[in-house]
């Protein structure tokens, strides 16, 4: 079952439009009259169409040309349902945060980063790893190293990554250390 959901937000002649021709379209319908109807956090997967552009809305498509052609809006929909899931897949979340594998940007509801391939790389295997992990297994499989390579680029590379984290976003928790190793 599909659990992409268009939300159409008080446009009520486009709901009634998009609810006779439901039966050959690949979402649900819903109609809102107010946003305050509509909880994002409930509903991932969505679309808002609606006439006129809403504040701190990312996921809406706005018409404002008409007469409206079904089979171009329908094709319309059905593209961003397909960016929206692409961008989806792309990103990695973990705790407030959340990294895009494709722009290698850290970011929350306020601020974003830029990381380097390397720092993107460390952030994914401490998130994939279920305990802390040793430097020297970071050598081995971010860096290639071979873990009896006498370095200290491990923990350099996290030392400035922890300070640049610390920097934007003023946390200091993100990469913890201990005697097991370094995690989330």
């Amino acid at each position: 079952m599909n659990n992409q959901i268009l939300v159409i937000y008080d446009f009520k002649i486009l709901y009634e439009i998009l609810y006779e021709i439901k039966s050959h379209i690949k979402f649900k319908l819903l109609h809102i009259k107010k946003i305050s109807d509509f909880d994002e956090k409930t509903n991932e997967d969505f679309l808002i169409v609606t006439e006129k552009k809403i504040k701190n809305i990312d996921c809406q498509m706005i018409i404002n040309h008409f007469p409206i052609n079904i089979s171009k809006l329908i094709e319309g929909i059905n593209i961003n349902f397909l960016k929206k899931k692409y961008n989806q897949q792309s990103e990695i979340n973990f705790g407030k945060y959340k990294l895009n594998l494709n722009s290698r940007k850290i970011f929350n509801k306020e601020k974003s980063l830029d990381l380097t391939e390397r720092e993107a790389n460390i952030i994914i295997y401490l998130k994939n790893s279920k305990r802390p992990v040793k430097i020297q297994k970071l050598q081995t499989e971010v860096w290639g190293h071979n873990f009896k390579l006498e370095t200290h680029t491990v923990e350099t590379h996290i030392y400035r990554l922890r300070k640049k984290i610390y920097k934007t976003f003023n946390d200091d928790n993100l990469i913890k250390s201990s005697k097991l190793g370094y995690s989330f």
